[in-house]
């Protein structure tokens, strides 16, 4: 059966970066054996409001910006996790420089690629059930969001074949095909740029088609969704962006408050 890809791969431009400022304030820990940043709220009775993170190609363990935004959420009123699915070799390490996307002599972006994408496929699934067997409670609701390489770790969540999240969200997705839309059983909330090589505005309109016909299944009574779309900003926005540029500050801090306000909707 036919299955056609909506979101590309990463590209080039994910390898370029604004860092952030500030100074983390989680800390990191081992679950199923993989490294993972967690950062709590100030309330402890919230700890039952769990937030999964899945990083993009920046990863988590040397990324502030990921980081910083993890602290954000946590802010909010959440437990946040992040998992390492990159192993201590995220994609910045092989660039050949901090100034431009170049990467070192002989990386080979494609083989990088599949080789994390090989592994979160199995480490994934193992981590969430950990987490929830460390964190969890007979109260306890999960939230999924992930940007670029981590959306289809959401869509995962989401889906009519998991329980793992009541809702998710994810900004600038990669690897997505159309049965992730497909399955999504579950309340989702798309952050999207005018200008995204990996989610360009045909498949934002075929992602809504299937998402409109979906909810319309009495299968899916949970299934809501909402696309947020800022112009003037490209892949990468809501993580990555100039925090100098008033404009890109606004839209990556949009993002991530609205991406609040949905969870708590939900949970």
């Amino acid at each position: 059966m036919s299955n056609p890809v909506l979101a590309k791969p990463p590209g080039d431009c994910c390898l370029n970066c604004y860092p952030h400022e500030g100074t983390p304030k989680g800390e990191f820990i081992t679950i199923a054996e993989v490294n993972t940043y967690i950062t709590r709220p100030a309330n402890a009775a919230q700890e039952n409001r769990v937030i999964l993170y899945f990083p993009d190609v920046w990863g988590i363990d040397i990324f502030i910006n990921g980081q910083l935004l993890c602290d954000f959420y946590a802010s909010q009123g959440f437990l946040v996790l992040a998992i390492d699915y990159f192993r201590g070799d995220p994609a910045q390490l092989h660039r050949k420089n901090r100034r431009d996307t170049t990467t070192e002599p002989g990386f080979d972006y494609e083989a990088w690629k599949a080789k994390h994408q090989a592994f979160a496929a199995t480490a994934v699934p193992k981590w969430i059930d950990a987490v929830k067997a460390q964190f969890g409670t007979a109260e306890t609701k999960y939230a999924a969001v992930g940007y670029c390489f981590g959306a289809p770790y959401v869509m995962d969540a989401l889906s009519e074949s998991t329980s793992t999240a009541c809702v998710g969200a994810f900004g600038h997705p990669a690897f997505l095909n159309e049965s992730h839309f497909v399955n999504c059983a579950r309340p989702l909330f798309l952050s999207c740029a005018e200008v995204d090589h990996t989610f360009p505005a045909p498949s934002r309109h075929r992602a809504e088609e299937i998402l409109t016909e979906q909810a319309k299944s009495p299968s899916k009574p949970n299934l809501k969704w909402h696309f947020q779309l800022f112009s003037g900003v490209e892949h990468g926005f809501a993580l990555r962006g100039d925090m100098t540029n008033a404009y890109q500050r606004f839209t990556k801090e949009e993002s991530a408050s609205a991406i609040v306000r949905w969870f708590n909707m939900f949970m």
